[in-house]
């Protein structure tokens, strides 16, 4: 046995010599007997050598009298290194003595020994990691074959008994040769990978020292499909456009094909309009786009001023578009002042409309929009309405203008008017021609029909939305006052409903009111191959691409990218839905290619935070409000944006620059009355904006797509101007500002005009009682609050800083301004004719007697000369403080001018005049 020297000999080792005693004689045991012819006295067996230097074997005598013998190994035999040893030894006798120079020796007998073997090795693999690959839905006799050896030398250690799969609940097998197996049809979509541990076993049941790993990869069916695919793509807002499908391929399983046509969709029907528009009010989108004025919303937002659609229904949760649903029971009367009047032989009718299928078999007429008798008649002037799916619009003319049969009624038939989507409508008149435009693509009517004038009468009309008004009342219909009804009534939406007398819109401004801020695109178009082919359809929602070669189709669509120009777009899926077709030589469609449904999540926006900052209160004299420019309430505002950046470790606040579209100035308390005040802004404060302005009683509206910074510059030339502030003390207006058409709005500025008036005249019974009209007033600081608190605690270190300088100038100019109403009212101004009739008494000169007090007749003089001195510190004042702070405001430089000239007038027009002669101490 290896690694141990003892040989076991079969037959034991033993010589004999026949000079001896012979025990065995004749024993068949006795191998190695040594045998003598001639008689000798008994000899004992002294050695046994073995020929041969490379064995490693010695053999020792055990006794010499009877020769036997042991064979031991002298070093460690290694069976791997070898297994067998072959060798002669002999036998030596005693019978020449000690030196053994005369020795007998024995005849050579043959050794043959055989190492057992000692099972010392594990096995090994001889691989350290096994791949393999199958497709799915089948059963294999052997996926792959594992195979592990043994370093021992013998069969029974060097052979490989056994395998096993080490991992538990695979679907997996192994016989005892190492051949893997599936025991149940795989999926792919179940499951595309698997990983096992296998181990081996020798004969001897020795274990493997390391396990080996098996990788088994599943592979589909070969389906023809796109491949390389994300069911979603995050988009980030402002990051402009962005790759789709970066690593998309087509298999086609290996066949032939003659060409490939894929259509990309983008369905955006759920947000908004039909997709992320903006949602600028419609008279900004208007002017954004460069439309024509003088148009005419019928559908506006509700408010003191557009109360006819606050009864509708409105769909709430539309990123801020204002949308109008119509149920059949919803209908509003535009007032007669609203109502364009001069419509010509050209004007444009506008709108947003989403309507679906009518019910019953025999559908109504649901009218849009109607102009027809208010009482009497029934006569309808001019409407759009749907009937059938077919949209109609009625025109009838007048008699006065031509008694001749006319078109009258124009039809079209499309599908989009009962698609149940949002579609942009324009009807274009130039009479007799009528042009109808959807989604920006012209449409000519497939039927007009023509009628007679509409006699002239004195009957007034009534214009109406979602319905028709019934002048004559009757009784199938429910009354709604008056005798008179609503009828053909409207079921669908409807949002931006405008007409524009006297002009029709060009088609580069439908193409702008109508675009989509979102939709598919193509990088890198150099790069695509000659043979392809793509389109877009006008909305750039769908893309078509063709080619001949795979590998070209398979370029072109890894560069579809998805893009939304807007600042803030509106956050949520889009659905993304590709078709394809494959064709083959010869054929048709060849292969079936499943179509694909992915979503694009546009992730929310940082939102803005507007704020308006400035002085919220301002101290005027009453002169300055009777100026021919009155007051500019706002000229020290202000107007910033932040968002916040970063995450939640390390949040910071970042200032944005973005646009506006309209800023409100609402007076608070009773609304303006045209007699005696106004608040307005000047046009030529607009020139180079695209800016424009409506006021009313309430306030002004400044509206149009513009930036910040120009809607700061149009605010602060806002003026505010009262003619008779005899009985008025203050003023308050609100000033609020929106993006989106509300969708961020900013904070509420308050602020507040007081009027400084001087003191009227009061007769006095006790004259030493009356202060002296030359004795100066003690003066209290003035606290003034630059922005409420909420404002305050958010506004930024560098706006406070700005904001307390702007509020210690504007305490200087106040009390610059107490004294120099102070010193006019010294020399004895007097109000206005127009004041003086409202609020004070008139004064005879002529009989005015004027007792002084003599303690002041000593101070006359020296309060005289003080006076002088400080009127004209007064006006160094203002020309070093006021005038150089605002120099970069023209206008405000002409109202200090103009507030200088016309204090000094009234102080040469207000000296009363003195008669000596009358006076007495």
């Amino acid at each position: 046995t290896e690694n141990m020297d003892t040989v076991l000999l079969d037959p034991p080792l033993v010589a004999l010599d026949k000079d001896a005693p012979v025990p065995y004689a004749g024993s068949i045991f006795l191998p190695f007997t040594l045998t003598f012819t001639h008689t000798f006295t008994p000899r004992e067996i002294c050695a046994f050598k073995i020929n041969g230097d490379d064995a490693p074997f010695e053999a020792v005598v055990l006794n010499r009298t009877s020769g036997e013998g042991v064979l031991r190994a002298s070093s460690p035999v290694d069976c791997e290194n070898q297994k067998e040893y072959t060798f002669i030894i002999q036998a030596y006798d005693c019978g020449a003595g000690p030196s053994g120079a005369n020795w007998k020796k024995s005849h050579k007998a043959v050794v043959h020994i055989q190492v057992d073997d000692v099972n010392e090795f594990s096995p090994i693999f001889r691989e350290s990691l096994y791949k393999a690959s199958i497709t799915e839905g089948k059963i294999y006799d052997s996926i792959l074959q594992v195979e592990a050896w043994d370093q021992d030398c013998s069969p029974q250690y060097s052979q490989i008994c056994n395998y096993e799969i080490v991992t538990a609940g695979t679907p997996f097998a192994i016989d005892r040769n190492g051949n893997i197996r599936n025991t149940e049809r795989l999926s792919y979509d179940k499951q595309q990978s698997y990983k096992i541990m296998v181990t081996a076993f020798d004969c001897g049941q020795k274990r493997a020292k390391e396990d080996v790993v098996v990788h088994i990869e599943v592979k589909p069916v070969c389906k023809p499909g796109w491949q390389g695919w994300n069911k979603r793509v995050d988009y980030e807002p402002g990051t402009g456009s962005k790759q789709l499908f970066p690593k998309m391929h087509l298999e086609t399983c290996g066949g032939p094909l003659s060409g490939v046509k894929a259509m990309v969709e983008l369905q955006t029907n759920h947000i908004g309009k039909g997709c992320d528009r903006e949602t600028y009010s419609e008279k900004s989108l208007q002017k954004l786009c460069g439309a024509a004025s003088g148009s005419t919303d019928l559908l506006p937002a509700p408010s003191p001023s557009t109360n006819w659609t606050a009864a509708l229904l409105t769909d709430s949760g539309r990123d801020s578009d204002l949308i109008y649903r119509f149920d059949g029971r919803q209908a509003a009367n535009v007032p007669d002042h609203v109502v364009p009047q001069n419509l010509t032989d050209q004007f444009t009718i506008a709108t947003w409309m989403k309507h679906g299928p009518s019910p019953g078999l025999r559908a109504e007429k649901e009218t849009l929009l109607c102009s027809s008798d208010k009482t009497e008649m029934n006569r309808h002037h001019y409407s759009l309405y749907v009937h059938n799916c077919r949209l109609v619009f009625l025109l009838r003319r007048d008699f006065t203008q031509l008694d001749t049969f006319r078109p009258a009624e124009f039809h079209w038939k499309l599908e989009q008017i009962c698609d149940k989507e949002w579609h942009y409508y324009v009807i274009n008149v130039e009479f007799p021609a009528v042009t109808l435009f959807v989604d920006g693509v012209t449409y000519e009517p497939y039927l007009v029909t023509d009628d007679w004038p509409i006699h002239a009468s004195k009957i007034d009309t009534q214009l109406t939305v979602g319905a028709c008004w019934q002048g004559n009342s009757a009784p199938s219909f429910p009354a709604t006052g008056n005798g008179s009804v609503f009828t053909q009534y409207f079921r669908g939406s409807l949002s931006g409903l405008t007409i524009r007398p006297g002009r029709i819109e060009t088609q580069k401004v439908i193409s702008c009111l109508q675009a989509c801020k979102e939709g598919l695109d193509i990088n890198s178009l150099e790069s695509l191959a000659k043979d392809i082919k793509f389109h877009f359809n006008p909305a750039q929602s769908v893309l078509v691409v063709e080619g001949e070669d795979v590998d070209s189709i398979n370029t072109a669509m890894t560069k579809v990218s998805y893009i939304n120009s807007r600042q803030f777009p509106t956050p949520g899926l889009r659905r993304l839905h590709i078709t394809t077709t494959v064709q083959c030589f010869g054929e048709d469609t060849c292969l079936s290619i499943p179509d694909i449904k992915a979503v694009v999540m546009v992730l929310p926006p940082s939102e803005p935070r507007i704020t308006i900052a400035g002085s919220n209160r301002l101290v005027r004299p009453a002169s300055d409000l009777r100026g021919p420019l009155g007051v500019a309430p706002f000229k020290e505002l202000h107007i910033t944006s932040t968002v916040m950046k970063g995450d939640a470790r390390r949040p910071g606040v970042m200032e944005v620059m973005h646009n506006l579209d309209y800023c409100d100035v609402l007076v608070i308390g009773e609304e303006l009355n045209p007699d005696r005040e106004s608040l307005e802004i000047h046009h030529s404060a607009l020139l180079g904006k695209h800016l424009d302005a409506t006021n009313s009683t309430s306030g002004i509206s400044i509206y149009g797509v513009d930036s910040m910074a120009h809607y700061e510059q149009a605010l602060r030339q806002v003026r505010y101007r009262n003619w008779r502030p005899a009985n008025l003390s203050e003023r308050r207006f609100r000033l609020t500002c929106s993006e989106l058409n509300g969708r961020y709005t900013s904070n509420e500025f308050n602020l507040e005009v007081s009027v400084l008036h001087h003191s009227a005249p009061v007769e006095h019974a006790n004259h030493m009682a009356v202060q002296s009209q030359y004795m100066r007033p003690i003066h209290h600081p003035l606290m003034m609050h630059s922005l409420n608190s909420h404002m305050s605690g958010s506004a930024p270190p560098a706006a406070t800083v700005v904001i307390v300088v702007c509020i210690a100038a504007l305490v200087v100019i106040v009390v610059i301004g107490v004294y120099r109403i102070h010193a006019t009212h010294q020399e004895g101004s007097r109000e206005d004719e127009d004041e003086v009739k409202d609020a004070e008494e008139e004064w005879d000169n002529s009989a005015l007697t004027i007792t002084v007090n003599p303690m002041e007749v000593t101070l006359k003089d020296v309060r005289q000369e003080e006076h002088e001195e400080e009127e004209e510190e007064e006006e160094e004042e203002l020309v070093g403080g006021v005038t150089s702070a605002e120099s970069e405001n023209t206008d405000e430089e002409e109202d200090d001018d103009e507030g200088r000239e016309a204090a000094k007038e009234r102080k040469q027009k207000g000296k009363l005049g003195w008669d000596s002669s009358s006076i007495t101490y």
